[in-house]
């Protein structure tokens, strides 16, 4: 499944904030409790614009990153509601801008707009394509039983079950344990 580049950024921005969340962290711990940590998110994800590095802001940022999760895996229609408020509350007007390390992509917030409600717009803006092209089935939460991480598939016949290879091959290993 392709999607435009920015979509996909942010997409996979989005499981990485939300598999910080302490239930889908590979640690068990939160991993966005410190500004250090959303500041090594954000700049392996590129991020531009305003950056406070305060714990307002870190605070903003690990409610929106539950209010993504939520939305994540809402059904088609239930996930139109959200988007809309969402880009309704942020007042967003799409234009498009180009900066390093990207071409032209889709900005909808003001670079100086705060670092919460520019992640809400930028994954709403994504999200509008998945919903569009009618693939939200591809938007999912890990299939193993004790884990709440989320993942984004991209493989050509939708059949990613597992948030990362670890799940995948644990699961593997109780299914052959059942079976001998």
């Amino acid at each position: 499944m392709h999607f435009a580049p920015d979509t996909e950024d942010a997409l996979l921005f989005t499981v990485a904030l939300g598999n910080t969340d302490p239930g889908a962290s590979r640690s068990g711990d939160d991993e966005l409790a410190t500004i250090d940590q959303l500041e090594t998110l954000f700049d392996a994800h590129g991020y531009s614009g305003r950056f406070d590095r305060d714990a307002a802001e870190l605070a903003s940022v690990v409610d929106t990153r539950s209010l993504l999760r939520r939305v994540w895996s809402l059904p088609r229609d239930e996930a139109v509601v959200e988007v809309n408020r969402m880009l309704k509350e942020a007042g967003a007007l799409p234009y498009l801008v180009r900066h390093e390390p990207f071409d032209w992509h889709l900005h909808a917030t003001p670079l100086g707009a705060p670092l919460a409600e520019r992640i809400r717009v930028e994954v709403s803006l994504a999200i509008v394509d998945v919903i569009r092209s009618n693939e939200t089935g591809r938007m999912r939460v890990c299939a193993a039983p004790d884990c709440t991480g989320l993942l984004l598939d991209l493989s050509r016949n939708g059949s990613k079950r597992f948030c990362s290879v670890r799940c995948g091959n644990r699961m593997n290993q109780l299914a052959f344990r059942e079976r001998a």
